[in-house]
């Protein structure tokens, strides 16, 4: 497979409308996770590229016609988006697998939930109240509540679930009217080059959607942009404490979702082995670099040993290898830095006397490419490095409880929020529990995340949701018009 197979214009970007030179000739070269051989070489931008990505979306909000056409218009350009994804589909699953190592069984069926999503926004624009019609209290004859685009939105997205998350960000931007930056990673920017050529197919306005990819130091232009109205961002909390604080330096709205160190409670009525079937199967989905993963498995003391052997029997069948194979269930992490993290994590836990009971090394049959053993830990103190920092890769921590108070009690005590679940048989239990706990989405018996819904998380796992409504608002601004009578061309209007 070529860079031609893959991309179709790697040392480009995609600005105003066309594909332009770079700034310079620096490059980016991604490696295949599960090889470590070249896979793309990709333009890397610089703050001049950022400024006139920049430029072209400011002057594409500000005169161009996208903000505004009418909700309906942009979302006949959504679906045309969404036929185009749909097209390049193969294409791009073969991109997202050899970029971050997710088996291509679950990218070649992902595929479709992306021209999905453009296609639910799209509907959207007949439904959802863009404006409201609610009586005066200020002497007018009525006031409208409206809900007008937040401007030019800089999108930064990471490198391991990069399909869906530029998708959560770019799709509602559009149809609330925002024109968009795309910042891909410099470890995956094969997705954002995809979005481009829909882009281009589907014939959107020149300056609507513009896609660079930068490193972190030219992506805190994009952030520090006066001429940026809005960051979306996905990635790890420090990073967004860094994006946060820019922003709001110059007061730019943000949505951040960031990491999470998410706890499975297993209450007394649960099956053990049941249980560990059940985290076992969502584990080793992106060799578990997922910011929602439950990687904090909390149990009664009388029943650790029982987890951690169920656990550890479960992660001992888990065939790891080359992520293209149909018989794989787990393959390579992304790259060199990010297992040489995960490894450094393993060593830390046995440091600090959790006791190793699965994996913890590199599969012996496998000697390239960025692989590491699943791994559990029994005897977690939820004080342990591993149990307070989020690791982004298979590696569990089991950690024993009092009692079912104490469990949430450690479901708590974290920096984090994002995910959890609760496994019981007793669903008013299931439902007592969750109330309890400080996350953004809580499962019962399996991890869950209803992503079409709302996905964000308390605490430091972010700021604001995605997907669904609650994944429209962040693009929008409320202003209030205060009328002595109704005007003739005010469009759709609920209330």
């Amino acid at each position: 497979m070529t860079i031609q197979d893959v991309i179709r214009h790697p040392g480009k970007f995609y600005i105003g409308g066309a594909w332009t030179d770079p700034s310079s000739g620096d490059e980016i070269t991604v490696l295949n996770s599960a090889t470590e051989e070249v896979f793309e070489v990709v333009a890397e931008a610089q703050e001049a590229d950022v400024n006139r990505a920049v430029d072209a979306a400011r002057q594409a909000f500000d005169k161009g016609p996208w903000p505004r056409m009418s909700h309906e218009e942009r979302a006949g350009y959504l679906r045309a988006l969404a036929d185009e994804l749909d097209k390049r589909a193969e294409r791009h699953a073969r991109i997202w697998v050899t970029e971050s190592g997710v088996l291509h069984s679950i990218a070649a069926t992902r595929m479709g939930s992306i021209a999905a999503t453009y296609r639910y926004y799209a509907d959207l624009a007949s439904t959802f109240p863009f404006q409201e019609k609610h009586p005066s209290a200020s002497g007018g004859e009525l006031a409208l509540l409206v809900r007008e685009p937040v401007g030019v939105v800089g999108a930064i997205v990471p490198w391991n679930g990069t399909p869906g998350l530029i998708t959560s960000k770019v799709a509602p931007a559009l149809l609330a009217g925002c024109c968009v930056v795309v910042k891909a990673s410099p470890e995956a920017p094969g997705s954002a080059y995809i979005l481009a050529e829909a882009a281009e197919a589907a014939g959107l306005p020149e300056g609507v959607v513009n896609i660079l990819t930068a490193d972190r130091e030219v992506s805190e232009k994009l952030v520090a942009h006066p001429g940026v109205d809005k960051i979306a961002f996905t990635g790890s909390t420090i990073a967004g404490q860094k994006i946060g604080a820019i922003c709001g330096g110059r007061i730019a709205r943000q949505t951040l979702e960031l990491g999470g160190k998410s706890p499975a409670l297993i209450l007394d009525d649960y099956d053990i082995e049941t249980a560990a079937k059940a985290i076992t199967e969502k584990a080793t989905f992106l060799t578990g670099q997922v910011c929602a993963s439950l990687t904090r498995i909390v149990v009664s003391k009388a029943r650790h040993d029982d987890m951690v052997e169920a656990l550890s029997s479960q992660f001992a069948k888990v065939n790891v290898g080359d992520p293209f194979e149909a018989a794989c269930q787990m393959g390579p992490l992304a790259m060199s830095r990010q297992r040489d993290r995960v490894e450094g994590y393993i060593a830390k836990g046995r440091e600090e006397g959790a006791k190793l009971a699965a994996g913890g090394g590199r599969p012996a049959h496998l000697n390239r490419g960025y692989f590491v053993e699943p791994t559990v830990f029994g005897n977690v103190q939820n004080s342990f490095t591993i149990a307070r920092e989020e690791i982004f890769g298979p590696v569990l921590s089991v950690i024993p409880a009092e009692d079912e108070s104490a469990m949430i009690d450690i479901a708590n005590d974290t920096d984090f929020g994002l995910n959890a679940s609760v496994f019981t048989n007793d669903d008013d239990r299931a439902y007592v529990v969750a109330r309890e706990i400080r996350s953004g989405t809580v499962g019962q018996n399996s991890y869950r995340a209803e992503l079409g819904l709302a996905f964000g998380g308390f605490k430091q796992s972010g700021l604001g949701r995605e997907g669904g409504t609650e994944g429209l608002h962040p693009y929008l601004e409320t202003k209030v018009i205060v009328l002595d009578g109704m005007p003739s061309n005010v469009g759709r209007i609920a209330g």
